[in-house]
């Protein structure tokens, strides 16, 4: 019993950015009025849609609905044939839900694009550009690329000439310009030069580009050298007119000078090494005598332990949210399906599990939905919600926490769950029955808290 559907054509085939439609027919052989609920599974669900998506139907009855497929046309989608399935879901006869398979062939299109940065470089002797080749398409492209100096000017070298480009992809390639022939000096010299690239599917698609060759001695070099040679006559005379014999003299000078200076230095170093010696030694016992105190202190403090040395981590109600006895729990579910998607059924920590004294910190979860229900699942400290999740998005899920969530006794872990469809295949009672493990450890208040 419950539905059967049928497509009248399950070989499809679309253009990306056009769109076809298909007609699905459903009949209920059921012999209560039912509601049907239809939807699209398998890759192509993003961008397929059917209408209507709820129909009640009489026992006996057909109804039809539309079924559009519409990929866009980008890379996302790539070329060739993807299969889908049209799931109609009913709301009296679970059981008698189905399936109808079919196959889209997407078509290919082709969108590749060149491009040269950067368009034109300055060089004296080598210039280094980068060819980007983007293809935009729905499949893989090959190209072939080719330079081309229309003056013969320039040695053009590429990493590669031919590459496979993957749909939604890029491939970076270097060109390295090197002029045939350089010049100490003159006017700068502009090489222009073509690369096109080929493929079987697009006509050759061409960049230009330039090499602005400059000469090799730039062209400060020889005004910076005249600048030099100048000021080196310059202080050569001056040299030998006017600073050499004044040095000489006060060389003569600063010398008789700087000799009796040292005698007189040389008495006072004697002196003070004496000095020197006798608090080398009051220095030296005093650092025994610290090095003791310092070693005592470090013994104290050494004394507190690894966990004085790593220090509590608080929350702010002033639990140590670092330590405590490990827990771990499992919190199951059983709601019955109901039309409203904001009636929750709530479901606390089994009891026994908490005691009354201690807080509660969760650092891992685990959520499960084994039979693929259809709702809405929450979890809450108190009345806040922490997490809400779609139970149809997953069916096994787990987070682990960097920053632990803390539950305290006057805000209680809760779950809950609004059970919009059972998935399959249904327990006898109709009802969903996700379930969230948690773990963590129990703790209560720091010391002074």
């Amino acid at each position: 019993m419950g539905a059967t559907t049928s497509m009248a054509s399950a070989q499809l085939s679309v253009t990306p950015g056009e769109s076809i439609e298909a007609n699905v027919l459903v009949r209920n052989n059921g012999t209560l009025v039912d509601q049907f609920s239809l939807d699209i599974v398998g890759d192509a669900r993003e961008w397929v849609e059917v209408v209507p998506r709820v129909m009640n139907l009489m026992p006996g009855q057909d109804g039809t609905a539309t079924v559009t497929f519409s990929p866009p046309r980008d890379s996302s989608v790539l070329a060739g044939p993807v299969p889908f399935g049209v799931r109609v879901l009913s709301r009296e006869e679970p059981a008698g839900s189905s399936v109808e398979e079919g196959v889209v062939e997407v078509a290919a299109f082709t969108d590749l694009q060149v491009e040269l940065s950067p368009k034109s470089s300055k060089c004296r002797s080598k210039a280094v550009h980068e060819v980007v080749v983007d293809n935009a398409g729905n499949h893989p492209v090959g190209v072939e690329l080719v330079t081309i100096d229309p003056e013969e000017q320039l040695r053009l070298t590429l990493d590669h000439t031919s590459l496979m480009v993957q749909p939604g992809t890029s491939a970076f390639l270097k060109l390295r310009a090197k002029p045939y022939d350089r010049f100490l000096r003159g006017k700068e010299r502009r090489h222009p030069f073509q690369v096109t690239a080929t493929s079987a599917d697009l006509p050759p698609t061409t960049v230009n580009g330039t090499v602005v060759q400059e000469q090799l001695l730039p062209k400060w070099l020889l005004p910076a050298a005249i600048a030099a040679v100048a000021l080196a006559g310059v202080l050569a005379v001056l040299w030998f007119t006017m600073v050499k014999p004044t040095v000489q003299t006060a060389a003569r000078e600063e010398a008789r000078e700087q000799a009796q200076e040292m005698q007189g230095e040389m008495m006072d170093m004697a002196n003070q090494a004496e000095e020197k010696a006798a608090e080398a030694e009051e220095s030296a016992a005093e650092a025994e005598k610290k090095a003791a105190e310092a070693a005592d202190t470090v013994a104290e403090v050494g004394g507190g332990g690894a966990g004085a040395a790593r220090g509590a981590t608080t929350s702010p109600e002033g639990v140590n949210i670092a330590s405590g006895s490990t827990v771990d729990f499992r919190i199951t579910t059983d709601v019955a399906a109901a039309p409203d998607p904001e009636a929750f059924e709530p479901f606390g920590v089994p009891e026994g599990v908490i005691p009354a004294d201690k807080t509660l910190v969760v650092t891992d979860i685990i959520m499960q939905n084994p039979r693929g229900d259809n709702g809405t699942l929450r979890i809450l400290r108190g009345e806040d919600v922490l997490l809400e999740a779609g139970l149809a998005n997953f069916r096994d899920l787990d987070y682990h926490f960097l920053e632990p969530w803390t539950f305290a006794p006057d805000a209680p872990l809760t779950v809950e769950v609004s059970c919009q469809t059972p998935g399959a295949p249904e327990p006898a009672d109709g009802d969903c029955g996700p379930a969230v493990s948690f773990s963590g450890r129990l703790s209560g208040p720091t010391e002074g808290g």
